[in-house]
């Protein structure tokens, strides 16, 4: 087998330790309002006895600092992210180019209809690809994430059963749902019941029977599901549902798997979420700013947020708010706008041929790896595969787990896959249809060369990493007592706790 390179990272000083008394990274004009009186603006219990100890440092060594740490920082662009359920592809600069534009970037939320005309057709063309790419109805765009999504979707689930005169209170999930789906039910004043998996990964259909009744709203599903698998079973699944009333949910999260080769609406979906991220490349949320739009059926648009940007029977654009059966409002102003430009822009730039080729090479691209690995990786769940797969590592005596794998792959460059979901001590693999197939090899050739490390030196792999700048960390205690005082990675007191101490 071909050796594969490590990365090697070296230590860099702190600010604090390069900077000196006087130095300066910018350069402020005079200023063109009279001067004021800290003590005159501030009201003195609230000013600081002494300056703050911030690092005084030139404008080239602060360049060069922030450089070499994101040269140490994992992130898309420099390193292969295999993160199952996550879809961490690359995101176009061409996105990024179209939503720095002047017109967008400098929009104002509060400005009147006849002046922003550009940004609601957009956003009106948004909506109707995506109802169309659902097979739905229509869209909202508003929630700000997927999880903001599947509670959106759920409040339009009640809102319709309560125009009914009903109120179901549970909700059926697959025990292999994303997490998000029993949470967004409790948030949603419903109780999550699980429904079982059969061997294959697919929804035991006699458990979803004895399950479902009149006081079942709705049924999550995720298909392609999290163990990788497409559940064929899904329009069996929409009519079990159906016959009692209750509505079809789909998380779709897994959308990069069956995009323009099949529509949630046209297997039985009464109501879906996207998530930008994973699907229309947009950024991946981390915490800050995504995008979680909600499609739904006919039957359940009158209940969908206000406002809705429509188009007039006179070609403009502009707000409705004309709906007396929706759920209100459910995001300020309409949700994150520059994170949808985004969306728009690659669905336009790939065309409807594009989004088809985007689902088979994912899928091409996770049953590749899988083929490569699976004499070495054992896999739990059989082929073929959708978008990513499962496999739960089994070196048996040499005490390697599956967050050791882990972490040795850092030392080759590439960021872990996710771990211990949906299956305790697995790793779950989603290539996406970005990546090259020399990046694929690379990645099957360091999951190989850790094979043979754990064949023949497992604690090679036990102590990984080896090449970063902190190593091995107490994860447990790291997170009950996290310390953030400034210490360097050898444990040893930097020039700023030093001088301090003294």
């Amino acid at each position: 087998m071909k050796t594969v390179p490590t990365m090697q990272q070296e230590d860099h000083p702190l600010l604090f330790e390069i900077g000196a008394p006087g130095l300066c990274a910018v350069s402020l004009p005079p200023s063109d309002v009279p001067p004021v009186k800290r003590s005159e603006a501030v009201p003195g219990e609230l000013l600081a006895d002494d300056p703050p100890a911030l690092p005084e440092v030139g404008e080239l060594d602060l360049v060069r600092h922030y450089k070499r740490l994101a040269h140490r920082c994992f992130n898309i662009d420099a390193n292969f992210y295999p993160l199952g359920s996550c879809t961490m592809k690359y995101n176009p600069r061409i996105n990024e180019r179209v939503a720095a534009m002047p017109g967008f970037i400098n929009l104002h939320p509060y400005q009147d209809e006849a002046d922003v005309q550009g940004i609601l057709e957009l956003l009106y063309r948004l909506r109707c690809d995506l109802a169309e790419i659902a097979g739905l109805a229509e869209t909202t765009l508003q929630p700000a994430a997927g999880a903001h999504g599947e509670m959106t979707g759920l409040m339009i689930i009640n809102a319709y059963h309560s125009s009914r005169g009903e109120h179901r209170s549970k909700v059926l999930t697959p025990d292999s749902a994303h997490g998000t789906n029993p949470a967004s039910c409790t948030i949603c004043g419903r109780r999550s019941i699980p429904v079982q998996s059969r061997k294959d990964g697919r929804v035991d259909l006699d458990d979803l029977r004895a399950k479902v009744d009149e006081d079942t709203a709705a049924f999550m599903i995720t298909n392609p599901n999290t163990v990788g698998v497409f559940d064929e079973q899904v329009a069996d699944i929409a009519q079990i549902i159906h016959a009692k009333g209750a509505q079809l949910y789909l998380d779709g999260a897994n959308m990069n798997a069956i995009l323009g080769i099949t529509r949630p609406g046209d297997f039985g979906v009464d109501c879906m979420h996207f998530n930008t991220h994973k699907t229309f490349s947009t950024p991946h949320g981390g915490g800050g700013p995504g995008a979680g739009p909600v499609a739904v059926a006919e039957h359940l648009r009158e209940f969908l947020p206000v406002p809705q940007v429509i188009r007039r029977h006179d070609g403009t654009f502009g707000w409705s708010s004309d709906r007396p059966k929706s759920i209100g409002k459910v995001r300020s102003f309409y949700g994150q706008v520059g994170v949808l430009v985004r969306a728009y822009t690659y669905i336009r730039a790939i065309g409807r041929e594009g989004l088809r080729d985007v689902a088979e090479k994912a899928v091409l691209a996770a049953n590749y790896v899988a083929a490569r690995l699976k004499d070495r990786y054992p896999m739990p769940f059989p082929p073929p595969y959708a978008h990513e797969f499962v496999t739960v590592p089994d070196f048996p005596g040499s005490g390697v787990s599956d967050i050791d794998i882990a972490k040795r792959l850092i030392d080759y460059g590439i960021h872990p896959p996710t771990m211990s979901f949906p299956v305790h001590h697995c790793l779950m693999i989603e290539p996406t249809e970005t990546e090259s197939p020399a990046t694929l090899d690379h990645f099957v050739e360091a999951m190989l060369a850790i094979a043979d490390e754990i064949e023949n030196d497992p604690k090679v792999v036990r102590t990984a990493p080896h090449t970063t700048p902190v190593r091995r960390l107490d994860e447990v205690t790291a997170s009950r007592k996290p310390n953030v005082r400034w210490r360097r990675c050898d444990g040893t007191a930097t020039a700023r706790e030093r001088s301090h101490s003294t």
